[in-house]
């Protein structure tokens, strides 16, 4: 595989990449290092890539582990969340400031989940991925993912209406 085979496969989800690091990191800096480092080992073994099904699939799973191997080092305890990607534009100020709280709420409690729920819900909500997809790339039955994300979103919306209904979190 030349560079210009390498870019075409690998740059169509490289953002999808990105968003997959930040959203398990929490950290800007933290997630383009990790997207980085994805493409650099991606393009070190670019001969062998042609033998996955599906190379997308193999990255979001690479990038998974690194992003779980980061945060299990001693450099990773530091990590906090300062993100939030939420902005209509046109939006009175009083309504964006409601919208981006309500971003925050969710980000919070999508936080609050357990790791596969976490990665799931990211995938799914956010990246767009089928059922299919998910499972090969967690090593999971999609029925599995299904229930892990029926389970997640309840959890969000009975926190959310809770704390909507009683202004607590």
């Amino acid at each position: 595989m030349n560079q210009t085979e390498f870019l075409k496969t690998v740059i169509p989800f490289k953002d999808k990449v990105f968003r997959l690091a930040k959203r398990l990191l929490t950290s800007t800096e933290e997630a383009e290092d990790a997207t980085q480092e994805l493409y650099f080992k991606l393009w070190k073994n670019k001969s062998q890539l042609k033998n996955y099904r599906s190379i997308e699939a193999f990255a979001m799973t690479m990038t998974k582990n690194y992003c779980f191997d980061r945060l299990k080092s001693k450099q990773a305890s530091n990590l906090s969340l300062v993100h939030s990607n939420y902005q209509e534009k046109g939006t009175p100020l009083q309504r964006q400031i409601e919208l981006n709280d309500s971003v925050s709420i969710i980000e919070k409690l999508i936080e609050e989940l357990p790791k596969q729920q976490k990665i799931i819900i990211q995938m799914r909500d956010i990246e767009q991925y089928e059922f299919e997809e998910i499972a090969e790339m967690l090593n999971l039955n999609p029925n599995t993912v299904r229930v892990s994300l029926s389970r997640a979103r309840k959890t969000i919306r009975e926190k959310l209406t809770k704390q909507h209904n009683y202004g607590v979190s």
